[in-house]
């Protein structure tokens, strides 16, 4: 099935975060919390500006982001839980150069 979000809205699959924490501790699920990185999966065309100007997103698919804790929609599709959010939800983007220099 494809997905083909409106207007100024993203559709995201969330990534799930490390089962231990960097001591060697194994975290249980019950206590984990929701992830609040994800990745785009599909993309709207924009939003309209005040003079009907179609105003294209900053973000794009395979974009790596970070959003609030509580930001969209739980949605399932196909059976995987994905999020449906604005663009405005989203706090920004994670860029692959700087996740290479921090895991080196």
């Amino acid at each position: 099935m494809t997905f083909r979000p409106l207007h100024d809205r993203i559709l995201v699959r969330r990534i799930e975060a490390e089962e231990k924490t960097a001591g060697g501790i194994i975290i249980p699920d019950t206590a984990k919390e929701k992830p609040q990185e994800g990745e785009v999966i599909a993309v709207g065309p924009g939003a309209r500006d005040d003079s009907g100007q179609l105003r294209p997103l900053d973000v794009k698919i395979g974009d790596r982001i970070l959003f609030g804790k509580w930001s969209g929609t739980e949605i399932r599709l196909d059976g995987e839980d994905l999020l449906i959010m604005k663009e405005s939800d989203v706090m920004g983007v994670v860029e692959a150069e700087a996740q290479a220099r921090t895991a080196a």
